[in-house]
């Protein structure tokens, strides 16, 4: 049996994957307005103005596609992960992906990392209902405080799936604790060239590939 293809898991993520499709930018006013003006890419890598933009998605799911959300299972459940640490929770798809891996690997520790509070209250309730909440730690607050103190002295996987210009920085601090042959699955890594750069460079000690459309996927080399 798998956690991910059983009920609660399953039928929870159908309804989730569908919300995410009925929501568009054109949808919410504060989006659709950064649009309009050209703003989106230039704020989607910047450095300094993540907290404005990403608070204007509060209501916004920015769900992993479900192909990514499999292959987070797959690489978390064929790894054996036992030690995860997730940048940019949301609505916690991605979360219960990872989280069943590692129910289905007999356990382990989910650090998953959101400044939005309404975001953090709804990804409770999903990993609650989905019965996982007992794998995850949800930290409240910005990940470059979140996720600089107190880690696992060893991490398996990694997911980036927060303010995309913070992909280089967020790795700086997990970086030592990534064991040889961890993976690092990056979404829409496309809006982090420097991030790319670095994965892509063999000389800093990684694999990387892109897959599909919008994810890089890294390996730790020992």
């Amino acid at each position: 049996m798998s956690t991910l293809t059983t009920a609660p898991v399953a039928p929870l993520l159908d309804g989730l994957f569908a919300e995410a499709a009925r929501i568009t930018p054109a949808s919410i006013p504060a989006l659709a307005d950064l649009m309009a003006r050209g703003d989106h890419t230039r704020l989607m890598r910047s450095k300094t103005e993540y907290r404005a933009f990403y608070s204007a998605l509060k209501d916004m799911p920015l769900a992993v596609s479900r192909e990514a959300g499999t292959l987070l299972y797959m690489l978390a459940r064929g790894g054996g992960a036992r030690t995860i640490v997730e940048f940019g929770t949301s609505f916690a798809i991605s979360t219960l992906h990872l989280a069943a891996a590692l129910r289905d690997n007999g356990g382990g520790r989910l650090i998953t990392t959101e400044f939005e509070a309404s975001k953090v209250a709804r990804a409770r309730a999903n990993l609650m209902e989905g019965g996982l909440i007992d794998l995850v730690e949800i930290r409240e607050g910005d990940a470059l405080k979140t996720l600089a103190v107190d880690l696992p002295q060893t991490i398996d996987l990694l997911l980036l799936d927060g303010a995309k210009a913070l992909y280089p920085e967020i790795l700086d601090l997990v970086e030592s604790h990534l064991r040889p042959g961890a993976y690092i699955l990056a979404d829409n890594a496309d809006h982090s060239p420097d991030y790319l750069a670095r994965v892509r460079d063999p000389a800093n000690g990684y694999l990387s590939l892109p897959f599909g459309e919008d994810v890089e996927l890294s390996l730790k080399l020992g």
